[in-house]
């Protein structure tokens, strides 16, 4: 059986309209895939960065699998939050990328998106708070329904990975 480890970091991220930010992250993988060790989901700190658009996360992950075949390689889907002045959080963006299959050292900027709502719920998001939400957030990847949505582009996460790849000589995987 072959086997993945995944370590690194959401370093942070950037571009987002405002501070008090934090990320929850989840990984989705196929079924011919099975984790050895790790936590497959997690949520960073909130940063509130003073004086600098970037907040810093350094949220570890590390992740150990075991597979059978290639198809359904992991895939990390990201959303951002922020926290207002009086403790409510409110879900900012959606994204999503693959781990990247070749071994080595990667740094990986994920950018993010919300749906855009009518001209009423855009209103409501601009007075009062809370953006339009999908109603299942497993559809960030699903490239079948997610060209049809409307979307407003928001900033980036930046990640830090390292993929380190064992046994895939043996079944005649080239990188």
């Amino acid at each position: 059986m072959t086997e993945v480890h995944v370590i690194g970091s959401i370093l942070g991220g950037s571009g987002f309209p405002d501070e008090s930010l934090f990320c929850k992250w989840k990984i989705h993988a196929g079924s011919a895939w099975r984790v050895l060790q790790g936590d497959q989901e997690g949520q960073t700190q909130v940063d509130s960065p003073s004086h600098e658009p970037t907040a810093y996360w350094c949220h570890p992950i590390d992740l150990h699998f075991a597979t059978k075949g290639l198809q359904g390689w992991p895939k990390i889907h990201l959303q951002v939050w922020h926290q207002d002045s009086y403790g409510r959080n409110e879900l900012y963006s959606y994204g999503f990328c693959h781990i990247p299959v070749s071994p080595g050292h990667h740094e990986l900027d994920v950018v993010t998106w919300r749906p855009k709502g009518s001209l009423a719920e855009e209103l409501k998001t601009q007075f009062i708070g809370g953006s339009s939400q999908l109603k299942n957030p497993d559809l960030v990847s699903s490239s079948s329904e997610l060209y049809k949505l409307r979307t407003i582009s928001m900033g980036k996460v930046h990640l830090r990975l390292h993929v380190i790849v064992r046994n895939f000589d043996k079944y005649g995987v080239e990188f």
